[in-house]
């Protein structure tokens, strides 16, 4: 029998799962391409987590809210907390899956493990600390990476995935109750309990289309390994379980119970961007020492006319924004550190001069507006590396999300150029500053530019990052009920790409950030 028909066959075995469901789609170990998305009919879901929300000291005020799903092989506990995930209407999730987290085999393993004679199925095959570690700084609301694990070679991928914390975090596998210390960070506990006998036709069914395993291997390694583990390491842990769901994905009535508590949990938390807070937590503060505003010169301010009057065309907009954010880089790089160095001239005499100290620069747009002043920075950063942050504001919940990212490698050892080209409450840049943290960037490297700020958006961004450089060619006094900047440039987005202005938007590109 070849192996698409014994796949095939496998599938009249199990029972129906319900009707119109989406066909079960592994959510472990995804290959670095794969979105971190999960689609329904109503909407779509962000499982690769976000920073979460922080207060206007730039700090988490709880903790996230951690599932922890056990049960055997194949009993469906993916799919069940696919159907929590869904039922909750939450938008950002982190799915976390223990199949991730294999040890690195040796070759003596390795080679075990190709004649189906290495045991997966025993909590030795799994490294509990860097689980531990994992979750609790998904908790914490930091970034984290997962191993890639390649089921096929038995061994860990070269890539890694980046993950964030979330309000929720699900962690799913066989062995999640069977170590203390992770058990502690489990704020519930569910247990998925399938019958044998339809787990081992699951577990035939995916080892043989998606492994690439025989039949024969896939009995015998259940025979000798899966099922004695889980009669003497998983099923004992059921005890530990605040929930038990028989039947798996086929127990609505226990997935609506636990959603229901859920709810709860959230609500208690409120784990919400508090925008009155960040308004109202640094009035009369004498701006920061931290801020340097370029030199308003004759030239400085006549191209602030110019670009902040709403009868300017498109085309003149564009050209003196453009020699605005040259000046501003040109500010911002004398801030980088410089040492002595002496060169010799083509006369062939000694010139005592400085050269920089640090060891790359990368700039870093918010988009969309960020990207217009990445031209000025290549322009005079020679060999400079660049990254993108999207940040869009929830127009229902007023709160900034992280909905895309794309750093470069290593970027822990850079000066980083943060760009944005207004700023008003300093959302954005807050979530912005908090990304690049969570990738190691030490808080004194970072350096925010942007156009033109509010006074409410420099407080904000300083009294949480007081290590962070912060410059602009312009801080203005107000923000209004829609917190746009007064007098202000209207939306910068929209005047320089020519599009529609956003009718309840901010001056910030959290709000117009639709590309």
């Amino acid at each position: 029998m070849n192996t698409f028909c014994s796949a095939e066959s496998l599938d009249r075995l199990l029972p129906p799962v319900g009707a119109g469901r989406s066909p079960r789609k592994r959510t472990t170990s995804q290959c670095k391409s794969e979105p971190p998305l999960l689609r329904t009919s109503k909407r779509t879901i962000y499982t690769a987590g976000r920073p979460p929300w922080y207060n206007e000291h730039g700090t988490q005020s709880k903790e996230a809210f951690a599932i922890g799903l056990g049960g055997g092989s194949a009993s469906g506990k993916t799919t069940v907390a696919r159907m929590i995930i869904e039922a909750l209407d939450v938008p950002w999730v982190v799915l976390l899956s223990m199949d991730s987290f294999y040890k690195v085999l040796t070759k003596q393993q390795q080679e075990q493990a190709a004649h189906n004679n290495f045991n997966f199925d025993h909590p030795d095959a799994f490294d509990f600390d860097l689980i531990v570690s994992t979750l609790k700084k998904l908790k914490q609301g930091k970034s984290v990476k997962v191993p890639i694990y390649d089921f096929t070679t038995h061994s860990r991928k070269k890539d890694w995935k980046t993950l964030y914390g979330a309000n929720v975090i699900i962690f799913e596998g066989i062995m999640a109750f069977a170590d203390k210390t992770l058990l502690e960070l489990l704020d519930m506990k569910i247990f998925v309990d399938t019958d044998s006998d339809i787990r081992l036709v699951r577990r035939l069914r995916r080892d043989i289309s998606e492994r690439g395993r025989d039949i024969e291997g896939v009995i015998k390694q259940y025979n000798k390994f899966v099922k004695p583990a889980f009669d003497q390491y998983i099923q004992p842990t059921m005890r530990v379980a605040d929930i038990v769901v028989p039947r798996g994905s086929g127990n609505t009535v226990a997935i609506d119970l636990i959603v229901q508590h859920v709810h709860s949990q959230l609500e208690e938390r409120k784990l919400r961007w508090d925008m009155a807070a960040l308004a109202s937590a640094h009035q009369c503060h004498p701006l920061p020492r931290t801020l340097s505003v370029l030199k308003s010169t004759p030239q400085v301010r006549g191209m602030h006319t110019i670009i902040r009057d709403k009868e300017t065309s498109r085309d003149e907009f564009i050209f003196y924004s453009k020699r605005l954010m040259r000046l501003l880089i040109e500010h911002a790089l004398s801030f980088l550190p410089f040492q002595d160095c002496v060169v010799q001239t083509p006369q062939g005499q000694d010139y005592a001069g400085k050269c920089y100290a640090g060891k790359q620069i990368t700039g870093v747009s918010i988009l969309r507006a960020g990207e217009t002043m990445e031209p000025a920075l290549r322009a005079v950063c020679k060999d400079v590396r660049i990254g993108t942050i999207l940040i869009q504001t929830n127009q229902l919940t007023g709160e900034p999300e992280l909905h895309y990212l794309r750093l470069p490698k290593d970027i822990s050892d850079d000066h980083v150029i943060l760009m944005d080209c207004t700023v008003s409450t300093g959302a954005a840049a807050m979530m912005a500053v908090r990304v690049l943290l969570d990738h190691d960037v030490p808080e004194d490297k970072i350096f925010l530019l942007s156009l033109l700020m509010a006074e409410m958006g420099v407080h904000s961004v300083a009294y949480a990052f007081p290590r962070v450089r912060i410059i602009t060619t312009a801080v203005d006094k107000r923000v209004n009920d829609l917190f746009r900047i007064i007098p202000g440039i209207g939306n910068f987005g929209d005047r320089y790409f020519g599009t529609d202005a956003v009718p309840d938007g901010s001056d910030e590109e959290e709000v117009a950030s639709t590309s």
